[in-house]
């Protein structure tokens, strides 16, 4: 694929990365000088449309909301070739840090504060009636001033949709994706708590779609062990969360991400019990106030990021 210069009038800085059929760089407006991210997607035939109205879903999704939380879409621009649309431009924030692949959050405490940002921008999402439905490690960042944004909007959709084809990530779809029926916001609850079930035990949560094997896995039989069974330092409430969370069927997950932030504050209290019971009186709450978000500068993305950011 050539290298530009220059695209839509923006100064191109950097190829950050590539994916199926898009390139993303960095690009700066010649006149305000401000760093974004701009997404080419190309069709180069009839198979390659699904790529095309992905970029159109994730832009008209993103640009619904104005949530620090939630990467910012800023404009979409179509290109056309004989009346269809040959390739379409997203113009996103710029987002510079690290997803949570790459992150080591110091202690479970920071993990918490991390997955309740998470938890906060989802429920946004589900107050509009839009559901995640991929929500992995590698959708979130941290960003360098420690603000969390959750990214790829790609495979969102309406609450109660179904898809017409498996939609999903391995090791962290919930069950109704792979059987494809309706996408709640349950399916969020389930791909965020195999999130948590991984970042506390790095290590995945028995799915319909395991990584690495072939075909769909119907058994239900392989047993989800407790986070506290395999990380001494979670107290009880966060692992029976993160199970509630992985419930095979949506309607024994938690209702809403409050019911999840909720929870998290329980757990939290309790850690900060038991590592330091005499500052624990005085600890805050992990409440809004707490839990505000430095908006930072996001005019650079770092190097590891950046090819994630294309997929």
């Amino acid at each position: 694929m050539a290298e530009f210069h220059e695209i839509l009038g923006f100064e191109v800085i950097a190829t950050l990365g590539h994916g199926a059929r898009s390139t993303i760089y960095a690009v700066r407006d010649k006149k305000s000088r401000q760093i974004f991210a701009l997404k080419r997607v190309v069709r180069s035939s009839s198979s390659d449309q699904r790529f095309i109205d992905q970029a159109v879903s994730e832009h008209e999704v993103a640009s619904r909301f104005n949530n620090p939380i939630l990467r910012k879409s800023l404009k979409l621009y179509r290109q056309r070739s004989f009346l269809r649309t040959s390739e379409v431009y997203v113009l996103m924030e710029m987002v510079d840090g690290q997803t949570l692949e790459q992150y080591e959050p110091s202690g479970l405490l920071e993990l918490l504060h991390i997955c309740k940002h998470v938890a906060t921008g989802l429920g946004v999402m589900h107050t509009e009636n839009i559901v995640h439905a991929d929500m992995k490690p590698n959708n979130v960042m941290v960003t360098t001033s420690g603000q969390v944004k959750v990214i790829d909007f790609g495979q969102s959709c309406q609450n109660g949709a179904v898809k017409e084809r498996i939609q999903g990530t391995p090791d962290y779809i919930a069950p109704e994706q792979v059987m494809r029926r309706n996408i709640t916001p349950q399916t969020d609850v389930f791909n965020l708590g195999a999130t948590m079930y991984w970042l506390i035990t790095k290590r995945h949560v028995p799915t319909m779609i395991p990584k690495g094997k072939a075909g769909v896995d119907l058994r239900t039989d392989d047993r989800c062990v407790p986070p506290m069974e395999l990380n001494e330092d979670v107290p009880p409430a966060l692992s029976s969360l993160v199970m509630d969370c992985v419930e095979r069927h949506p309607k024994n997950r938690p209702t809403t991400m409050q019911q999840i932030i909720d929870r998290m504050d329980i757990a939290a209290a309790q850690i900060a019990r038991r590592d330091n019971p005499q500052a624990a009186a005085k600890e805050p709450d992990m409440d809004d106030t707490a839990m505000d978000i430095d908006l930072g500068d996001t005019d650079s993305q770092s190097n590891d990021a950046r090819q994630r950011d294309a997929s």
